[in-house]
């Protein structure tokens, strides 16, 4: 109690003028006051006195009545202590006072070392983790203590478990104050480290994260490496926002007071660093290990993760000695991009020096374009973190012609990426237009450029890089599609459109205009037997092909039918539409069957019994 509350108990006033004690008076008068201090602070410090045999932990283990009696006779010691040193420094009864401080404080130790071991279920990080700021500046501290700890209405609704926490997170702050102010905080300190490390360490066990060193994670097969950073991955996702998280609340409350706010830093320093800069380290070393294309999606999941948590690590880690956790994060995302952008440039080069020379047969889809466009829609779902990691990498200038994009002036950053992208595409489809030439059919060849170009745009327009390129971007290479379908067309069945004449007001006899339909006959049917192995895999494409080619065929053939059928018995019962309705079905689906070369009467006698 202070003395001015001293004075106003024992000295009550009076009518006449105080006289002021002497000296002598008033120095009896407080080391009686210190006396009666020590006394109570003996009685309680040896009842619960750590040496005893039959000691048994629990001052805190009941009501707070008994704590808090202890924790006041502890600090009256302490102040009666503090008076006995500016008196007299060598007075039996301070050697007295020091040896009963020295009983306390190993008693208060055990203490808090009892209630961290028997509320290691209570005080794990995810139940700490729960609870609020306002719950954690409304608790208690050494002052508050000698009112018996009370809950809230709002708190009364909290768990069992939550509740248990709450008390002994108290209970811990209390007894560190105390300990602290008395000058005995390493020892407090000493336990809470020891404890609250071997939590940590034991949590990131069962997380299933196993610390390597760069050698070890150096020897491991890709596969098992990858199964490594899945784990890794779900550990972090608990370890930042769960396990460290809260170990800083747990830290920050119980040695939070503005006295005790650096050994709080300090301590959470020690229990976590270990763990902490080896899971952020665990990044650095697969950065750091050979780098290939397949491996590209792992590490971006690394980079993603560190990423999106960083302004929790950074929250986390804030201070000075947490500065090397802090680092190490920053380092591993570094190391990770760094790997990234050497793995685009190493894909790239794979690209370019693919060099197959074995056609595909039926002009279908390349492989190198499924690997590609497969890989690159991949790599847009990480657009978000590609953005800052590609930021600055050379790139070499697109044609204005190939790309252009409003994004360039809306989102730079953004354009950056969308140009690497355009630009790995533009060097797949130089490939492809040198792997056109190995066919030896030009039809056959516009084929294979609609093919991969139709897959390439299809690949776009259904995933995140339809965003990245735009609009314009689809449009033009559309028109590609259109393009190469358009000169497939008009090469591989220009045979059979030139063999109908091109002037039908000029008359024919019988025998010519017979001679043009065995002609057509021949040249449609040698088309259709090459093209029943030549294949487009995208349905919708197919059909638009083989529609458009009907479309052609039966709009001449009807115009010479029309007026060359009559008196032809042999062609009279063949209609234009069975070209597009029944010979066409069979082409472009890369079949190896070939479509009947029978005279057009035969096959179309039997077109006509189908339909009665």
């Amino acid at each position: 109690m202070p003395r001015k509350g001293m004075r106003s108990i024992f000295f009550k006033p009076s009518s006449n003028p105080p006289t002021s004690p002497s000296p002598h008076a008033h120095r009896s008068f407080s080391d009686s006051l210190m006396e009666e201090k020590i006394e109570t602070a003996e009685r309680l410090i040896t009842k619960w006195d750590v040496s005893k045999a039959n000691y048994q932990s629990g001052i805190f283990s009941g009501t707070r009545e008994e704590a808090r009696r202890y924790l006041t006779a502890v600090r009256g010691l302490q102040s009666a202590m503090q008076y006995l040193v500016a008196e007299d420094s060598t007075s039996t009864t301070l050697v007295r006072a020091q040896f009963l401080m020295q009983l306390a404080m190993k008693t208060l130790q055990k203490e808090f070392h009892q209630i961290l071991s028997a509320n290691r279920e209570h005080l794990d990080p995810e139940t700490v983790s729960t609870r609020s700021s306002i719950d954690l500046t409304s608790s208690v501290s050494v002052s508050d203590y000698e009112d018996e700890i009370s809950l809230s209405e709002d708190e009364f609704r909290v768990s069992e478990t939550e509740r248990v926490s709450m008390l002994a997170m108290d209970d811990l702050k209390a007894i560190a104050e105390c300990m602290i102010s008395t000058g005995y905080g390493k020892e407090c300190v000493k336990v809470y480290i020891l404890i609250r490390k071997s939590i940590v360490d034991e949590a990131l066990y069962h997380l299933g994260f196993d610390k390597f060193t760069f050698s070890q994670v150096q020897k491991l097969d890709w596969q098992v490496l990858e199964l490594k950073i899945k784990t890794w991955l779900k550990a972090v996702k608990v370890a930042v926002p769960t396990l460290f998280h809260g170990e800083r609340i747990l830290c920050d409350h119980v040695f939070g007071a503005d006295s005790g706010k650096r050994i709080a830093e300090s301590c959470f320093a020690e229990i976590t660093k270990d763990g902490a800069v080896s899971l952020f380290g665990f990044p650095e070393m697969v950065a750091k290990c050979k780098k290939s294309p397949e491996k590209m999606f792992r590490t971006l999941d690394l980079y993603e993760a560190i990423s999106d948590h960083w302004p929790r690590i950074e929250s986390i880690f804030s201070s000075e000695s947490t500065s090397n956790i802090r680092l190490q994060a920053v380092t591993s995302m570094v190391k990770l991009g760094e790997a990234v952008r050497m793995m685009l440039m190493d894909f790239e080069s794979a690209i370019q020096k693919e060099s197959s020379k074995k056609p595909v047969p039926g002009g279908g889809i390349h492989p190198l374009t499924r690997y590609v466009m497969n890989y690159l829609t991949f790599l847009a779902d990480y657009s978000a973190v590609l953005v800052d990691i590609i930021a600055d990498l050379p790139q070499t200038p697109l044609p204005e012609s190939y790309y252009r994009s409003p994004m360039r002036q809306q989102n730079p950053p953004a354009s950056e990426l969308s140009e690497r992208i355009a630009w790995l595409i533009l060097v797949l489809l130089c490939k492809l237009d040198g792997k056109a030439e190995l066919y030896k059919d030009v039809a056959l060849s516009y084929l294979f450029l609609a093919n991969n170009m139709q897959y390439v745009v299809v690949k776009v327009r259904r995933s995140n890089l339809g965003f990245l390129l735009g609009e314009e971007w689809l449009a033009k290479h559309e028109e590609k599609v259109r393009e190469y379908a358009s000169k497939y067309e008009r090469v591989g069945w220009s045979a059979v459109l030139s063999s109908l004449p091109g002037n039908l007001a000029a008359e024919l006899s019988a025998e010519q205009a017979r001679a043009c339909f065995t002609k057509f006959d021949a040249a449609f049917h040698k088309a259709c037997r090459k093209q029943s192995s030549w294949v487009v895999s995208d349905p919708k494409f197919r059909d638009e092909i083989r529609g458009s080619i009907g479309s052609k065929l039966e709009e001449k053939y009807s115009e010479f039918y029309e007026k060359y059928r009559v008196g032809s018995k042999s062609i009279r019962d063949f209609l234009p539409g069975d070209i597009g309705k029944y010979y066409l079905s069979n082409i472009l689906s890369g079949d190896s069957g070939t479509v009947s070369s029978h005279s057009w009467s035969t096959t179309s006698s039997s077109h006509s019994s189908n339909r009665m």
